[in-house]
């Protein structure tokens, strides 16, 4: 693919006094002006730009008028965005190609990090917040979705949300979907980058096993396709996480079929209710019950007619009809005795709004509103489970989960398609052997430390509490539930060994490869955060 950028002199030939003057007619703002890095980045980034109104259009600091309302949009977890947040220098919002390519070669130069967003869900704030002074590439403006169904495939930028690109396929058919995630307001690039976990995982794998090509602008400013990049680094930004290589510009997607009619349940029990054997039991059953359903296991403590509890939340995707779901369970799992009444028959993409907890009265166009609802205050971790727990260990759980009193656990059943997918296919390695992924969180909305502090150790605590029956050696984590608790790295240098402790639990003995693709391709470590891969330690990492 051609590289549309055209490399000039980094200078505008202009003096600085008319730089100035120049900034404070564009922004409407002297401050930043006297800033040198400020100055140096934008006076680079006009050099690269066509047209002066262009430059006012994709540029915004912290003077600016519109600033605080860009940054504020895709910030999804309220605990990094507080007065002593550190804030981005400017945020750049590209409209194109070349925006991009002058972004990295204006930032590269100047030397200021650079984060790259694409929706915000990073759970620890990672793409818009940072120790060191930093710019954000925010990436909303390129959100374009082309849908081919008789090829059976999409080009989806990294800008786009997951709701917008489901939308776009069940515009085109009806018995095509993709297998991603069941929040709708993911940032693609980030969500596919790291993985992309959805309820269709057990059919058609995880979002990366179903990309077949990719965009990609690398350090260089070069625009490289799957031919170009070569197969290495295509592998490593299905799963790798892409702002450790470059900025991804765009996927190409095989879709999968759907039936007209998929079948959904929600059915909760408490402890009263026989829920620990419940538990118990399903254990043995969600890897290895029909591939076409997938039951997602919710675990939440709570209290009813003045009684603390454990409350257990079933809900299900079957690719088929209720009839043949409730032959699926009867002989699968009868202990939960799933009834008619119980089981929605609906279109697939109604099965995203179910999944996405939207009233059956909701129109399939709130999939195109990008900000959902407002941005609350959450801690997440991740494990993985191979074994089952025992019941005396579920009734100890039990114990603990209500003394905390917040935290609860998300279970989300594996096998089926994951089993058959080696763990080099991708870097994401937790493929078969796993009975489930679990997600620990807290969710509140007071917004004051003492709440942050009680909320976030509440959720270390059930993960600690955890450790005797998950996975170990290394006790694994998945990319896209980020959690800085596992270990970072200075992002302000090159930190190999520091990168290793995560590196590892993330992607087991794919973390290798993926440092030598990375050695490969940005060998100074140029795209870089808390938890990015690092070059080997001779290549411009340090020990």
């Amino acid at each position: 693919m051609r590289n549309s950028f055209q490399s000039s002199n980094p200078f505008m030939p202009v003096s600085m006094l008319l730089f100035v003057s120049l900034l404070c007619t564009l922004f409407s703002f002297s401050t930043a002006a006297t800033d040198p890095i400020y100055n140096n980045f934008v006076q680079c980034l006009s050099s690269k730009t066509s047209t002066k109104d262009h430059l006012s259009k994709i540029i915004y600091s912290p003077n600016n008028s519109s600033y605080s309302h860009i940054l504020q949009d895709y910030v999804r977890n309220s605990r990094f965005s507080t007065p002593t947040t550190r804030k981005p220098l400017l945020i750049v919002t590209a409209l194109n190609e070349s925006d991009i390519q002058a972004t990295i070669i204006c930032a590269k130069q100047i030397g200021i990090q650079l984060k790259i967003r694409s929706g915000g869900h990073d759970y620890e704030g990672i793409s818009y917040v940072s120790n060191v002074p930093f710019i954000i590439l925010d990436m909303f403006n390129l959100r374009s979705i082309n849908v081919d169904i008789k090829d059976e495939t999409a080009w989806v930028q990294s800008g786009a949300i997951v709701g917008e690109l489901l939308y776009s396929i069940w515009q085109k058919s009806k018995v095509h979907g993709f297998p991603a995630g069941v929040c709708p307001t993911m940032g693609i690039g980030g969500h596919i980058s790291g993985g992309g976990y959805g309820n269709l995982l057990r059919k058609y794998g995880l979002s990366v096993d179903n990309v077949i090509d990719a965009q990609i602008i690398d350090v260089k400013g070069r625009i490289l396709d799957r031919k170009a990049m070569g197969e290495e680094l295509f592998w490593a930004i299905r799963g790798g996480g892409g702002a450790s290589f470059g900025v991804v510009l765009a996927y190409k997607l095989k879709l999968v079929p759907v039936p007209p009619v998929v079948t959904v349940f929600r059915v909760m029990k408490t402890l009263e209710d026989n829920a620990s054997n419940l538990i118990y039991r399903w254990q043995f059953v969600a890897n290895k019950i029909d591939n076409n359903l997938f039951i997602r296991l919710l675990l939440q403590p709570t209290t009813i007619k003045s009684k603390n509890t454990v409350r257990a939340t079933f809900i299900g995707l079957f690719l088929g009809d209720s009839n043949s779901l409730l032959s699926v369970m009867k002989t699968g799992f009868p202990e939960l005795g799933l009834t008619k009444q119980d089981c929605k028959e609906m279109s697939w993409i109604q099965s995203i709004l179910f999944w996405g907890n939207f009233d059956n009265s909701t129109s399939e166009n709130v999939l195109l509103d990008r900000k959902g609802g407002p941005p609350n205050f959450f801690k997440r971790k991740s494990d993985y489970l191979k074994t089952p727990i025992p019941k005396e260990g579920l009734e100890s759980l039990w114990k603990k989960m209500i003394e905390l009193g917040k935290a609860g656990m998300v279970f989300n059943a594996y096998g089926g398609k994951m089993d058959e997918i080696p763990e080099s296919a991708t870097p994401f390695p937790h493929r078969a052997g796993n009975i489930f992924k679990i997600q620990y969180f807290a969710n509140w909305n007071e917004d004051d430390a003492a709440s942050d502090k009680k909320y976030v150790e509440q959720t270390r605590t059930l993960y600690s509490y955890m450790t005797p029956f998950v996975s170990k050696n290394p006790r694994e984590a998945y990319l896209n539930y980020r959690d800085l608790d596992i270990g970072t790295t200075d992002n302000g240098k090159n930190t190999y060994n520091e990168a290793k402790v995560y590196g590892v639990k993330f992607f087991k003995g794919n973390f290798y490869r993926l440092v030598k693709v990375k050695t490969m391709i940005d060998p100074e470590n140029f795209f870089r955060h808390e938890q990015s891969i690092p070059p080997l330690p001779s290549h411009g990492g340090r020990k």
